[in-house]
């Protein structure tokens, strides 16, 4: 899909593209499929941040796309991990990473979906999930996996303060995550799935959170809304997490929000809750030592 190369051959894990020198990578505007005619989205300007994008190096060898939004300033700062929605890297999840990296966060979100297309930009949601349904858990924890190996390597980022958060298809991907890294302190999962439907059929390439609640590496506050129907096995992931001594994890449910209810530019927006969830999760994130006012590993 991305064919550019470097006069050393394909090893682009490192290689950055900029507004000033290439076309984005991602789509501009919001996901299509599920923008609201009256939606009036937050946007946040880049000011005393670095904004770019560059290509990580998963396990397959592919030239994986990711956004990144920095602070300015000198010297290792806290890292977020985003993973997106089903709608991939648009312009939320562009916003949700300059809202973090305003607050002295550097915050990356990994293309998981582009091997096929990219799905922001088609309305039908049929064909968005035609997409999403090739994205294997293997693969998207490769990706991820490919995120904390770059930022090890960068100088800007705290390798000691890195934490992950995501939405809808992102917060299932944030508790798998943190089920599968060591690296990660902590994440937070808004209204991410948790547990398989009932009757769904036995997948290798589908992972399911409360099969591996065991094994969280680090704390996961799970943020959801009563009338999203993920929400209905929030009593079995709260009794996998105390079966499995995982007491530092907990789980918020708003009772008047449903799916979607940070996303300020679909009709499913809450903004109360929103905010709520938001200032939950940057206590969550400072309670499990990644805050930007925390010391700096060396």
């Amino acid at each position: 899909m991305f064919n550019l190369t470097g006069p050393e051959g394909a090893a682009l894990g490192d290689f950055r593209l900029s507004r000033r020198n290439l076309s984005s990578l991602f789509f501009s505007g919001y996901a299509l499929a599920a923008l609201s005619a009256r939606a009036d989205p937050i946007h946040t300007d880049d000011a005393g941040m670095l904004v770019e994008e560059v290509f990580l190096s998963p396990p397959d060898g592919f030239h994986l796309p990711a956004y990144i939004a920095r602070p300015a300033a000198k010297g290792r700062h806290p890292v977020v991990i985003v993973a997106s929605e089903i709608f991939g890297v648009h312009d939320y999840i562009k916003d949700i990473c300059r809202r973090l990296a305003k607050l002295g966060y550097a915050a990356i979100a990994p293309a998981f979906f582009v091997r096929v297309a990219d799905p922001a930009p088609l309305g039908d949601m049929a064909a968005v999930m035609k997409i999403v349904v090739q994205a294997s858990d293997p693969q998207v924890m490769g990706d991820v996996g490919a995120a904390l190996a770059y930022l090890e390597k960068q100088s800007w980022a705290d390798r000691h303060r890195m934490a992950i958060t995501g939405f809808c298809y992102g917060g299932g991907v944030t508790w798998l995550a943190c089920e599968t890294f060591p690296a990660l302190k902590c994440g937070v999962a808004w209204y991410g799935r948790m547990a398989p439907p009932a009757g769904a059929p036995a997948n290798l390439a589908r992972y399911w959170p409360i099969q591996k609640v065991a094994d969280l590496q680090a704390p996961v506050l799970g943020l959801y809304g009563a009338k999203d129907q993920l929400a209905d096995s929030v009593p079995a992931m709260r009794a996998a997490l105390k079966a499995a001594g995982k007491m530092d994890s907990e789980i918020i449910v708003y009772a008047d929000a449903g799916h979607g209810f940070h996303a300020d530019y679909r009709a499913s927006y809450v903004a109360a809750d929103a905010k709520d969830g938001w200032d939950r999760m940057l206590a969550f994130f400072a309670r499990s030592g990644v805050a930007p006012n925390a010391k700096p590993s060396s």
